[in-house]
Parts: structure tokens; sequence; C-alpha cells
């Protein structure tokens, strides 16, 4: 399956792509990303999102009167470019408006200037009054009108700090959410605690966006859950609206204190608090709303965090969400040793070094909290996250390493191995950084619209530990990679893909368990081969290549289907097809040559669409680094395959 002699160049039989076409485009792509390596070996691209984040980081300059100008202008510029032609922002490229997304936008550009005649600010906000105007925006939304004035803070789900003095035992306890969740919410309670209101030195308001005045709202509710706990959470919202001004100022106290405490711990240093932009925006405001002084060390960490993350081109000024170092590296190594030579594993040698001091060994994370005693031993996704390591990007570190030199890095991959077999949920599967994160009721509450409170296993991250095990030798006979097989088996959707929880979609989630179950010794005549290779033949387009897009994430879309096809998709699709052992079907052939025929002028390959996601239906996010890496793994293995 692997050309794990890389050293050795292997040629391609003349049939479909010509010999010298393959091996031109594996050469070029190699060159072309060993020239982007940094210094130290690592590789870092932009990780874009939708419109949320860089609107947010502009009024975040306004809550804190903290505005500067030129970069407000350049931030402003980049929304106005993505704006859709429905008039509002979508959640991901050349999809429908989100209303959220799009009430962010709108209020961003106006705070920066733009005239509420500007013909893009009437379509917007045409659209947004078409779908009911701002009174219909998500939960994260109506937090921060409320900063602004422009909602009643009673628009808001109730969710007092108190809640940071809840036991262990507690069913709300915050170890019961993830752990993006619980960096984003344990520093927003203290914010909500303080009913925060934003500087706004420029007296912007947005209420010409509501079709009823947002003080006559009665109904705030939109998380439309019918369940009998969706109904029991709305009732026991009501009452704490009703009695919270009424807690014991002791028992705020503490909790404030505990919710400080547990930031202050986790605070990152300039990599901020989670190494996620919301939840280092809420570690900002908690500190702004304590008082804290601007030159406090933590208050001055926690806004230079955010620096961090700005990407400043011209004519391109945005917001990450997050830096995605330890992720793009490891997809790299494994590339570049597909492919194979002298200068692509000196590469990803140097990249495998790298990662080796990003290893984290010291620190217990909240991991630890369902799994006492386990030996730290993972990576995380960005440059330092210590308290957050994740199990997809330790498999794939892992698989890389092994593939490389199993007995230089034996002892991170020991390290690492131990900790992921710790990390197996009870059902057999993997969750991405939390243990049996599947307390499903909490997705019911009000304040939790967005239903990604939880981390629960999923396909692709179980699919990727169950690679690595079968990597490290642990085969079908062993009780991880077992359980881990049976829950995939499990978990294989009727038409035989597999949903794609972290990479866009299906075809994703497909070609990662198909990775899984081949290095498992799976035959490509067992039914799960079998209906996934099929189902993945039956999506390829005509163009050769395979898309899909975010709608894929609601009910009732259809799977594997996009406007257009991606080089991240097709590669995916491709090496989900070869591990099923179809390397001679002629799909594949036309999806090698869709690759070749789609190449930059680096020898590389770019895409507009996102083709990875946040959160479903919430959140999306398009790694630049997917088109450039990608599919040099889909050539080389094909080349390898056909050798």
């Amino acid at each position: 399956m692997f050309n794990d002699n890389a050293s050795i160049t292997l040629r391609v039989r003349p049939s479909g792509p010509s010999a010298r076409t393959v091996d031109d485009a594996v050469a070029d792509a190699t060159d072309a990303l060993i020239g982007l390596q940094n210094p130290d070996g690592h590789w870092v691209f932009e990780l874009e999102a939708d419109a949320t984040i860089p609107s947010e980081y502009l009024l975040l300059m306004h809550i804190l009167d903290e505005i500067d100008p030129d970069l407000e202008a350049e931030i402003a510029a980049f929304l106005r470019a993505g704006q859709g032609r429905d008039g509002g922002w979508p959640l991901f490229q050349g999809g429908a408006m989100d209303i959220s997304c799009t009430v962010k936008a709108y209020f961003a550009l106006k705070a920066a200037g733009d005239s509420l005649d500007a013909p893009h600010m009437v379509r917007a906000r045409e659209a947004i009054l078409a779908q009911g105007g701002a009174a219909r925006v998500n939960v994260f939304t109506r937090i921060l009108l409320a900063q602004f004035g422009e909602v009643p803070w009673r628009a808001v789900p109730a969710m007092p700090v108190e809640i940071m003095n809840l036991p262990d035992w507690s069913p709300f306890h915050i170890g019961r959410i993830s752990y993006w969740s619980r960096t984003v919410v344990v520093p927003l309670l203290v914010v909500m605690a303080h009913r925060l209101r934003a500087r706004n030195p420029r007296g912007v308001t947005i209420r010409e966006l509501f079709l009823v005045p947002p003080e006559q709202v009665r109904d705030w509710n939109s998380n439309l859950s019918r369940s009998a706990w969706g109904t029991f959470f709305r009732a026991m919202d009501t009452a704490l609206h009703a009695v919270q001004s009424r807690f014991p100022a002791k028992a705020r106290r503490q909790a404030i204190e505990r919710a400080v405490a547990f930031v202050t711990e986790r605070l990152n240093g300039e990599d901020g608090l989670g190494a996620i932009f919301p939840a280092m925006v809420n570690a900002t405001l908690m500190y702004h709303c304590l008082g804290y002084s601007p030159d406090h060390p933590a208050a001055v960490t926690a806004r230079e965090s955010l620096k961090k993350l700005l990407v400043r081109k011209p004519g391109r000024t945005y917001a990450q969400p997050c830096l995605s170092p330890v992720w793009d590296t490891a997809i790299i190594c494994n590339a570049l040793l597909e492919a194979g030579g002298p200068a692509a594993i000196d590469a990803a040698r140097r990249g495998a070094d790298w990662l080796v001091d990003r290893q984290i060994l010291d620190v217990e994370g909240d991991w630890i909290w369902k799994r006492p005693g386990l030996e730290p031993g993972g990576w995380a996704f960005q440059y330092n996250n210590a308290h957050y390591p994740d199990t997809d990007d330790t498999a794939m570190v892992v698989i890389a390493m092994q593939r490389l030199d199993a007995v230089r890095y034996a002892e991170p991959i020991r390290r690492a191995r131990n900790w992921i077999v710790g990390m197996q949920s009870r059902n057999g599967g993997w969750g991405a950084f939390d243990v049996d994160n599947q307390h499903e009721f909490l997705n019911h509450i009000p304040f939790a619209d967005h239903g990604a409170l939880l981390d629960p296993p999923t396909s692709d991250v179980t699919a990727r530990c169950v690679w690595m095990l079968t990597r490290l030798g642990e085969g079908r006979d062993t009780v991880p990679t077992r359980r881990g097989l049976t829950f995939l088996e499990r978990e294989q959707e009727k038409d035989g893909s597999w949903f794609g929880r972290w990479g866009t979609n299906y075809i994703y989630g497909s070609w990662s368990v198909l990775e899984a179950l081949s290095a498992a010794g799976y035959s490509r005549s067992a039914p799960e081969m079998a209906r996934a290779a099929n189902w993945l033949l039956a999506h390829q387009r005509a163009d050769g290549g395979w898309g899909e897009d975010g709608a894929s994430y609601w009910p009732g879309q259809p799977h594997g289907e996009g406007p257009v096809s991606t080089a991240s998709q097709t590669a995916w699709a491709l090496l989900g097809l070869m591990a099923a052992g179809r390397v001679d079907d002629p799909a594949v052939e036309r999806g090698i040559e869709f690759l070749i025929g789609n190449r930059n002028s680096d020898g590389l390959w770019t895409e507009e669409p996102f083709t990875a996601v946040g959160f479903p239906r919430v959140f999306y996010l398009k790694y630049h680094g997917y088109a450039a890496s990608f599919p040099l793994w889909a050539l080389a293995r094909y080349r390898s395959l056909k050798g």
C-alpha cells in the first residue's frame, strides 16, 4: 500500500496517464512543497473560515475602543469582497447566505463606516429582513448584539457563571462538553455575568435590521428541539432568568474566581486560550470586564494571541480561526514519503524532527478528567496547545514517523500509541479531543442551538487511529484495533459511504475509513470495501474529479455532491479507491488525469471551495494546504501501485 522504501523511484506502466506525465507531476509538486518548508522544518498554510471571524475581530476593536483604522479598512475590504450574490454572506464558498454570519458582516461594515445607502449594504439589509430580521440570529450572535445593547440580555439563554461551582458528578459540569465548547464558554460565563457593554465609540447601531423592535420580542429561543429534553430545558431557562439575579453574591464570586483560574492556567502564551479564536476573544473580554489594566500580563497575552491569527496581504486581510502547523506538517510528510526520493525523504525527516519537539509529554490536559493516570503523549493541532492534544493529529504524525524511521522515532511513537489507546471511548471509537463525550441531552439546552457542544467518536478520527495501530503492527486480532473496526463497520451509511466530521464530507470520511480497512487487511471483496468503492465510483463527476460541498451536512441533502470538482476531494476519492483495490479502474485513471490537468504554475493545486468543517451546519473551513498536498499523495500512490 505504501512506498515505504521511498528512495526507490517506481515507474508507471504505459496505460492511462503516461509514466513521464505522472513522474513530472510528482516531481514538480514535490519540489514546490519542499520550497514552502520553513527553515526549522515545518509547514503551515492559511486556514480560512467564513466572514464571522474577521467580522468579530473588527467589532472587538469597537467593544474595547481600540480601533486600528488601517486594519479596520483592510478587514472591511475583505468582507465586502465575500458578499454572495443573494446579498448575504455564506458559511462556505458558494453556499446560501447564513443570517447570523450576514448580520455580523453587516454590523462590522457599518462600524467601519460603510454608508447605509451603499449598494452592498442595501442588498445585505434586504436579504436579512427577507429572512425574518436580526431577531432570527443564533445564540452567539445575540450575545454579541447584547454587548452592543442591540438586544436585551433576556434574548440570551441563561448561563449562570455558578456553573463553575458544580461538582464533577453534575450532569452540567464543564467536563461534559467538548474542549472547544469548554474554552469558549468558561470566559463567556464571566462576560455574561457582568453583562458587558461595548464602548462603541462611534455609537453604531443596527436597529434597521429588526422587523420588530428587539425589546418587544418575547420568544428568543432558537434551539428548535421538540424533544422532552428540549421542553424541560426551555422551562429551566425561563426559571433561571427569573431567579439568577438573586443568587448569593459569595457563590458568584467563587464561580468567577474559578473561571478566571481555569482560563489563566490555560492561557497558552501567544498561542491563546485553546488556540482558537472564539475562546481567545472571550478571554480578552473576560479580563476587560473584570477591570484588568490593558498592560496586565494576562490581558496583554490574551490580546497578543489574537494578533497572531491575522493574515495581512495586499487586498486580503482577515483573521484565521486558528493555526494548523502540526496538521499541515504531518500531512505533507506523508505525501512526501509517498513520493519518495532523497530530497523528499530529507524534507520529511526535517518535518518529523520538528514534530518531535511539539509532542506534549509533561502536561495532563482536560482529557485527564476521564482518563486519570494516562501518560501524556499526544500532539495538538496548533503550534502550542498543551492542554488540548487531539487524536487525529497524533495518529497522522505517528503514521508519518513510522513510515519514515520507526527506530529513530521509537520513543515518540510509543508515548503517542499509549495515549491514543487510552483515549478510546467505550463504543470503540475515538473522538478528537475528549473521551466518551456523548452527553447528547446537552445539545437540547437553549444555549446549544448550534448543535456542536460535544465531541463524540466519529468515523474519520476512528479510522485514523485504527490506521495508526495497524501501521504499528496491531492487527485485527488486537483489542483496540478490533473494537475500532467494529465501530467503523457499524457506522457505515446505507449507501456505502462514511460520514466525515472534520473534512467535507462523505468523500473524506470514506477515504479515511477505506485506508484503515485496507491497512487492517480487508480484501477488496469485503462488503464494506466494495460498497464504499462503488459509492465513490458512482459520484465521480463528468470532468473526472470529485466534489462535495457543505450542504451535504444538512439532513435530506445528497451525499458526495457539489457544484464543482476540487483537487483535495478528488485526491481523497482516488486514495480511497486505491485503498479498496481499484487502482486499475478507468475511473482512477480519469481522476489522475483531472489532477494532472489542473495544476497551477507552481506545480501544485489551488481550489476556491471550502473542503473542511469546524462544526457541521455552523462553521466551515478552507485549509489552503489541502489542495497543495493531498493531490501529490494520490499521484504518488498511483505511481507506486502501477509500477
